[in-house]
């Protein structure tokens, strides 16, 4: 599955701050290919407003 962060995390809440670098995401536009896992899934399932997700 790749995620992009198309949005920042700058004033968001500190789990969702977290959950994105969690996911190995520090810049905007920034790319990444990870597992499709249920927790992967979880955490993307928590900050889906700030990804682009393409399965």
């Amino acid at each position: 599955m790749k995620i992009k962060l198309v949005r920042s995390v700058i004033g968001r809440p500190e789990n969702q701050v977290k959950t994105v670098q969690a996911l190995g995401l520090r810049k905007i536009g920034q790319t990444r290919e990870v597992e499709a896992t249920p927790a992967i899934r979880g955490m993307v399932n928590t900050v889906k407003h700030l990804l682009e997700v393409q399965e």
